[in-house]
């Protein structure tokens, strides 16, 4: 088996994934930084960058656990848009001084991170160099139970 199959072997659930779990560091991340925002940011921008940064990490979830190699990178293609629109909330950030320059940095390196594991990860289920093959949990309900009604996609 090679280290590439390996490794795609050992990925069970989404939580498995780098990506998901880097990305959840981000959402972390995003969350604490903007703790410190103006109260008039709450529902406001402070908003915007929490959305954005739960919109990625919830996609790349809900695109695994999809049955389709089609729907799974729809989800990661959802995903990359709101990693952009966390880079661009936090650029906004940074120029209304809303956070400082090692904040900002802290979370765009972090995101620029997630948004490269995303495009690898996207090129390689497009190139077919992995399967996407959730657990059978998730691929076909029981016999008894109904077929999953389709989702509403997670945006920002």
């Amino acid at each position: 088996m090679g280290s590439e199959a390996k490794k795609m072997s050992s990925i069970r659930s989404y939580r498995d994934l780098r990506v998901w779990q880097e990305a959840m560091e981000l959402t972390e991340l995003c969350y604490k930084r903007t703790a410190g925002f103006p109260k008039c940011e709450i529902y406001g921008l402070q908003s915007q960058v929490r959305r954005a940064a739960v919109s990625v990490v919830s996609n790349i979830a809900e695109g695994h656990s999809r049955q389709s190699r089609a729907a799974y990178l729809n989800h990661l293609s959802i995903a990359l848009g709101s990693q952009a629109e966390v880079e661009t909330q936090i650029e906004l950030s940074l120029r209304l001084a809303y956070l400082s320059d090692s904040e900002a940095k802290e979370i765009l390196d972090l995101a620029a991170r997630v948004g490269r594991q995303l495009h690898a990860l996207m090129a390689s289920l497009e190139k077919g160099r992995i399967s996407h093959s959730p657990s059978s949990q998730h691929l076909a309900p029981s016999p008894k139970s109904p077929a999953p009604s389709p989702q509403k996609e997670v945006t920002a």
